[in-house]
């Protein structure tokens, strides 16, 4: 593979996860007022129609097994992570809900390496656990914190972040073998009809028309940044391994501390800006070409 096409997927993970860090302070400012899986289904269906008419331009022969497999990655990548992730937002901060997602990388290479997909090099492996090392940071003072339902909260984004990882590793086969953006329509697809059955316990036939301007304002942001930033995701799965596109997730903190404290007003400590400063050196390491690439 060419620099340029390196470079090029370095980017679009750059760019993805910024606009993930941004759809979880959205994210965190909707769950208010709209149901975690209402969300989550309302955000992929707008994802989806932004996509849909690039998708069905380049729409190729896909092998029935492999529809199958795509469509129980995408629920799980779309439907299941998404929900755990919105259901811990009703119970932590935007900023440290993406400390705990920059979890990812690290079971990235984990899952990769063991399934054989990777090979582990040392300023990989030091980058990512630089990076987890900052959330051990952010997270250090909430140890022994009493709040009802904290430590639920930070479980479910824990196990979302178990889940992308999973959903990344797996994700790759298909899109060496299809084109990109109809691999991510079809997905999204997947996760929006799982999801509208899912979200009926949530009674949205009836909810979604009572939501206000600003919570449809949020949702339509998260929906197209979701659209664009998920191509933008697979591309980069396309032409670059599982960990080097997933350390990127780094950047999430990041945009949602800045974000969370900008738009939420949540507050911007000291040991978060000495965690941003580790997951942002982790992440120059981990993407650091090296002699055998």
């Amino acid at each position: 593979m060419g620099v340029e096409a390196i470079n090029r997927a370095l980017v679009a993970a750059a760019g993805a996860s910024v606009l993930v860090g941004a759809g979880i302070v959205a994210s965190r400012f909707a769950v208010a007022e709209v149901p975690p899986l209402t969300l989550a289904m309302l955000r992929y269906a707008i994802g989806f129609c932004c996509l849909l008419p690039f998708a069905w331009s380049g729409l190729p022969r896909m092998r029935g097994r492999d529809l199958w497999a795509m469509a129980a990655l995408g629920i799980g990548q779309f439907g299941v992570l998404i929900a755990l992730l919105n259901f811990g937002l009703q119970h932590v901060g935007a900023a440290q809900a993406a400390l705990i997602f920059s979890l990812f990388p690290l079971l990235t290479l984990l899952l990769s390496a063991a399934l054989g997909r990777e090979r582990i090099s040392w300023m990989l492996a030091l980058g990512v656990l630089i990076s987890i090392a900052g959330v051990a940071m952010a997270l250090a003072s909430k140890v022994g914190a009493s709040h009802a339902g904290h430590w639920w909260g930070e479980l479910a984004v824990a196990a979302s972040a178990a889940i992308g990882a999973l959903c990344t590793v797996l994700y790759r086969p298909y899109l060496q073998r299809y084109p990109t953006v109809p691999v991510s329509a079809f997905a999204m697809l997947s996760s929006v009809l799982f999801l509208a059955v899912v979200a009926l316990g949530e009674q949205w036939p009836a909810r979604v028309p009572t939501f206000s301007g600003q919570a449809w304002a949020a949702i339509v942001f998260i929906g197209v940044s979701s659209g664009v930033g998920y191509f933008w995701w697979l591309f980069a799965l396309k032409h670059e391994s599982p960990t080097r596109v997933t350390v990127f997730l780094a950047l999430n903190p990041v945009t949602a501390a800045l974000l969370g404290w900008a738009l939420l007003g949540e507050g911007l400590h000291s040991a978060d800006l000495g965690a941003l400063a580790l997951v942002a050196a982790g992440l120059w390491l981990a993407t650091r070409p090296t002699p055998a690439r």
